[in-house]
């Protein structure tokens, strides 16, 4: 049976109306909402959006990082017959005022005075925009409302008018926009509908056995749709808690306070997390390096058993007791039963790193156009399969066409590009079948394995197809590389752009016998060159001929979201990075 998004949250605080929803920190103290509170803060909110002129169909974006004010924003957008759209918090004036103006804003959430400054720029070039809300402060301008103003507000409207908006309703209206983070021009308005998101959400939920005592941790952009099905849709099918991390950069410290029994982290989140934990690790006396090193090849044989429905090797126990229950300790992991990496492709080495400490990472694959998830692996015997992405979701279908693009249809596709009919004719078919633009191949057992972009594969100059991604991932293999990006569509060979760990320069300097403490200097330094090229050789020898990187340029620091080369889930903009280091790259191919 089909179901709004206001149905299912009216069961879940029925069921469950008591437990918290809801923790975030204020003043260094965790506080708790209520799936009860929350409920009445959307709708007295949602009261408070039609009081401010926020009309049926019309937009609410929400600027800001991750708090309730977010969850309730959005939430009281749907129940208010209006569609939310999230806009990441590092977009320029010009993209709030693209986003803004394109799905018809009629009130703006921003989370502080910093993201009320863009709108204000922009403000007269969106005649539609009648309000902004501030999470955070307040303002002196008429037109800007306090978070606090809101329920005083809500009083203009009766709680009949808002029950009107929200019985009014299908299953099949389009309830919310993810606008993709637009790698390739301006970004698309993804429509998604209330089926969509309580489908999938139901599925994903029960894939993943996520049950009302569960807790998760929210730090990823809400503007994704990854964070939304986590941290937002699944708990408001089940009634579990979500945490509001502090940041980024505290969240290993809350992921001790916490202990998410659900973990879900991009790919560079868990290849930062490997990388200090490979760093503290070298710090080690002896003893303890030999019975790690020992430990984790028990974890490495016990994880590829358990995907074979095989028993543990033995001493496993013993390896679990000594080392891995104290790294998942120290992690804030040791309540944790689901670890996923989910945005973008992981390396191999990283999946067996932490698989070796009985952290046994698997992988969803998906995208905004089918309301996050395609597939849900889980580690348990013969479901998942380290490298790949797991079988489709129940009550979906996956299939790979012949020129290898990875096909998805079922319940969980989206209606559409928001006023863009030719995009969507071109991403959808006739049969429903949506084209993801992804490379892959899928296995006798269902399993799906996305091996590059449609756009992204590299041809060489000798008719070669090389997929970037999977090449990265090998080279990222060597411990003092933090990124890679290989180059060479319609080249003579094989290049690469590489920035290093800076945590790792002075190690691995030492031992090519260098002086180097920076980047800069140890791509100066012929010695940490000829370290890095012995590195590049060996895996250059593991691949195919015309795969392996002849040249290479250092960069002087890590590609990041500041510096434009990352989007906000820290994918790589490559058409960015291409212009950004086109003098570098040039340099690679001169005779």
């Amino acid at each position: 049976m089909k179901r709004t998004v206001m149905e299912v949250m009216g069961d879940t605080v029925s069921k469950h109306g008591a437990n918290i929803a809801l923790k975030t920190k204020r003043d260094g103290i965790w506080e708790a909402m209520t799936w009860r509170e929350y409920y009445h803060q959307v709708k007295t909110t949602a009261r408070a959006f039609v009081a401010l002129g926020l009309e049926k169909g019309k937009a609410v974006n929400i600027l800001g990082n991750n708090c309730p004010q977010w969850f309730i924003s959005d939430l009281a957008a749907i129940f208010a017959g209006a569609i939310p759209g999230g806009i990441y918090t590092t977009s320029s004036p010009e993209q709030c005022q693209y986003i803004a103006g394109h799905s018809e804003a009629n009130i703006v959430v921003v989370e502080n005075a910093e993201q009320l400054e863009k709108f204000k720029i922009i403000w007269p070039q969106l005649p539609e925009l009648k309000a902004v809300v501030m999470m955070n402060g307040t303002d002196e301008d008429e037109r800007v409302y306090a978070w606090e103003d809101l329920p005083p507000i809500a009083g203009k409207v009766s709680e009949s008018e808002l029950d009107e908006r929200m019985e009014s309703q299908e299953p099949d209206d389009c309830c919310t926009l993810i606008y993709t983070s637009g790698t390739t021009g301006n970004p698309k308005g993804v429509m998604i509908s209330h089926d969509n998101i309580t489908w999938t959400a139901k599925q994903a939920a029960s894939a993943c056995g996520v049950r009302a005592n569960d807790e998760l941790i929210s730090y990823l952009p809400l503007s994704h749709v990854a964070e939304q099905v986590v941290s937002l849709l699944v708990p408001l099918n089940v009634g579990c808690t979500t945490w509001f991390a502090e940041g980024l950069d505290q969240l290993g410290d809350n992921l001790r306070e916490v202990r998410p029994t659900l973990f879900v982290g991009v790919p560079r989140v868990w290849e930062k997390i490997q990388a200090k934990m490979v760093d503290a690790g070298a710090q080690n006396p002896w003893l303890k390096k030999k019975i790690a090193a020992w430990a984790r090849k028990k974890g490495l044989a016990n994880g590829y058993a358990r995907q074979e429905g095989q028993p543990p090797p033995p001493m496993f126990n013993l390896a679990h007791k000594l080392v891995f229950s104290k790294v998942h300790e120290r992690l804030g992991l040791d309540r944790c039963r689901l670890f996923i990496a989910t945005a973008a492709p992981i390396s191999q080495d990283t999946l067996e790193f932490f698989m070796s400490l009985d952290i046994p990472i698997t992988e969803v694959y998906g995208m905004s156009e089918c309301t996050g998830p395609g597939t849900v692996s889980t580690p348990e015997p013969f479901k998942y399969r380290t490298g790949w992405a797991g079988p489709a979701m129940a009550g979906t279908e996956i299939a790979v066409a012949e020129n290898g693009e990875v096909l998805m249809r079922g319940r969980h596709v989206f209606q559409g590009y928001f006023k863009n009919e030719e995009a969507t004719r071109a991403t959808i078919d006739a049969d429903g079948w949506l084209h993801s633009g992804d490379v892959g191949l899928i296995d006798d057992k269902g399993f799906l394995k996305i091996t590059d972009r449609m756009k992204e594969l590299i041809i060489t100059a000798g008719g070669e197809n090389v997929p970037p991604q999977v090449l990265e991932g090998k080279y990222k293999a060597i411990p003092v590389l933090s990124q890679v990006v290989v180059i060479g569509d319609r080249r003579k060979h094989m290049a690469a752009l590489l920035t290093l760990d800076p945590t790792k320069i002075e190690p691995a300097a030492m031992e090519a016998g260098s002086k180097a403490v920076s980047a800069d200097e140890a791509a100066a330094c012929p010695q940490f060159r000829s370290y890095l090229q012995a590195r590049i050789d060996q895996i250059n020898g593991t691949l195919p001929r015309a795969w392996g990187i002849k040249k290479f340029v250092v960069l002087p620091e890590e590609l990041s979201i500041d510096g434009g080369e990352l989007t906000p889930t820290m994918k790589l903009k490559r058409r960015v990075v291409h212009s950004k280091y086109a003098q570098q790259i040039e340099s690679m191919y001169a005779a």
